[in-house]
């Protein structure tokens, strides 16, 4: 299953997106998905997982802000980000257990 992340843009400070991650084929027997981010300059990092049975984790520096969901029947996983600063631009990847190829991922800029 190839995994591809959509969604980023363009936003300002306190804003919202909402990334969406469209697997190739069913995501019903993929156990743990997960979110990443990778800014300019730095290492990748995990955002945010999510079990099959709805168990999700985030990162400190987004809890509260970011909610993680997804949706077997349309293969889909979906990050909601809202209260969106500046520190959040990155591009956005998506992941599972096993790992699949990372793709180009989906830019998020933050900026006033």
């Amino acid at each position: 299953v190839q995994l591809q992340a959509s969604g980023g843009g363009l936003v300002q400070p306190g804003g919202s997106l909402r990334l969406s991650c469209v697997a190739s084929g069913s995501i019903v027997s993929i156990s743990i998905m997960y979110w990443y981010r990778q800014a300019p300059g730095k290492q990748r990092e995990m955002v945010a997982s999510i079990t099959n049975g709805g168990s999700t984790t985030y990162r400190d520096t987004v809890k509260g802000r970011f909610t993680i969901s997804r949706d077997n029947a349309k293969n889909t996983m979906y990050l909601q980000m809202s209260s969106l600063k500046p520190e959040d631009t990155a591009v956005y990847y998506c992941n599972k257990f096993p790992p699949a190829g990372w793709g180009q991922g989906t830019l998020v800029t933050v900026s006033s």
